[in-house]
């Protein structure tokens, strides 16, 4: 049996896996490691399995994931989210479907602090949900609106899916987060343009409008928010003016979010605990997940399957923006069905050297990679964000959720044709750091 077989057969082991229930990093170790001893022998196995994943995840570079996944749970805990939601709000809700907008625009916020899609969702879901129903708004639009919003947690940076593609890539994490800047604020206008005319063609969806607010008004809901948009300013623009690395980014921004929520009056024992047990939670999933992909990956070099991979779309004659369709095309599909973390540590070993080859840019790569997975969070049949929404939501029939999410998939694929276009929308601001 020659190795490509073996790595196929392997990489369809460990699907199977994954859909009896294993967990995805055991999954992918147990498949890499007996694949490789299959391959190579047992020795060369045990001195991989020895030596591969602590070199691989012991490392300076990945001490960026638990200071930025503790930013998240500080302004979690902290409630930050509610001052975004009330600010926005405030400028947005004498529009029919405003406190819809107000929701995106407020996960948009979040999501600057956050790099959590889940977290942003859940977190607008008790904010800012109610507030809607209470106002008479269709359960699709508001459901829709929250599950929508909450994904661009992991566009806007900081992001841990740019964090997990960067590791595996090895791209440049600080351009990864500036190439999501722009694409981010471009989708959220997109999502709230799209909330603009579904409740034009159909005003049943938000039958409120509120007074509009006055300048005054305006002015004083943006001195609430004004020092969260300081610290994303700061975090943000030191690495584009190269004042620090990715690295001390995240160790300013955990910092900063600790100082204004102890200011503030917010941060307990209680708080700082919960915030600290869940980042510790959090970052050992991804440390298990990722060892498992480092020990994938030797097995998968080792079979040549990525290298085979890419020799058979070089010679299919079709060209580099047909192939690079079907891989979106291919990616919006698993999205459908599998976690966003996931598909990315399975997939993208095999199909990054696709892409190079092809000559298309990390970095845009990596921006459309994560547009898909956020499709992904909010797709029929397993919309992970639905799945948050819904648990926490019991009165809502998933189906109309997902009826809900229809027009923002739909901007989310306009999006994605954009950057084909114009990939320059991505790659501007990471070309011109400093």
């Amino acid at each position: 049996m020659d190795t490509t077989t073996v790595g196929v057969i392997g990489f369809a082991a460990m699907l199977g896996l994954m859909f009896l229930g294993v967990p995805i990093g055991v999954a992918m170790g147990a498949v890499g490691f007996f694949g490789f001893a299959w391959v190579n022998g047992w020795n060369s196995a045990l001195n991989m399995l020895a030596l591969a994943p602590y070199s691989a995840v012991a490392t300076y570079v990945l001490s960026v994931v638990p200071l930025f996944v503790l930013m998240g749970h500080l302004a979690n805990e902290t409630g930050i989210g509610r001052e975004l939601y009330a600010t926005a709000q405030t400028w947005l809700k004498h529009r029919r479907g405003g406190l819809a907008m107000a929701t995106v625009a407020a996960c948009a916020g979040f999501a600057a602090i956050s790099g959590s899609s889940v977290a942003t969702a859940a977190t607008m879901t008790t904010v800012a949900l109610p507030q809607m129903r209470k106002m008479g708004y269709d359960p699709r639009l508001a459901t829709g609106s929250v599950a929508a919003g909450g994904t661009l947690g992991i566009l806007i940076p900081p992001s841990v899916i740019f964090l997990i593609y960067g590791f595996l890539t090895e791209t440049s994490i600080g351009k990864l987060f500036l190439a999501g800047i722009l694409p981010g604020i471009l989708l959220t206008v997109m999502f709230v343009i799209t909330i603009a005319i579904a409740t034009w063609h159909n005003p049943k969806l938000a039958p409120t409008v509120q007074e509009r607010a006055s300048f005054a008004d305006r002015l004083r809901a943006l001195r609430e928010v004004w020092a969260v948009a300081a610290l994303f300013t700061l975090v943000i623009g030191g690495m584009y003016g190269g004042a620090f690395t990715a690295t001390e980014a995240a160790g300013i921004g955990a910092f900063g979010t600790l100082i204004l929520a102890l200011v503030r009056g917010r941060l307990t024992w209680g708080t700082l605990w919960r915030s600290l047990a869940s980042t510790a939670e959090t970052v050992a999933i991804i440390t298990v997940i990722l060892i498992g992909a480092v020990v994938l990956g030797y097995f998968l070099a080792v079979t040549q399957l990525p290298m085979k991979l890419s020799q058979m779309l070089a010679d299919s004659g079709l060209s580099p923006t047909s192939i690079m369709l079907m891989i979106i095309v291919a990616y919006l599909i698993m999205g459908a069905f599998m976690d966003e973390l996931a598909m990315i540590l399975l997939t993208v070993p095999i199909l990054f050297p696709v892409t190079q080859a092809l000559g298309y840019d990390p970095v845009w790569f990596g921006v459309i990679i994560v547009i898909v997975c956020q499709a992904g969070m909010i797709a029929p049949p397993v919309g992970l964000n639905v799945f948050v929404i819904s648990g926490m939501v019991k009165d809502v029939p998933m189906a109309d959720i997902y009826r809900g999410i229809l027009p923002f998939l739909a901007a989310m694929m306009v999006l994605l044709g954009i950057l084909m276009v114009a990939p320059d929308i991505a790659l501007y601001l990471p070309r011109t750091m400093k």
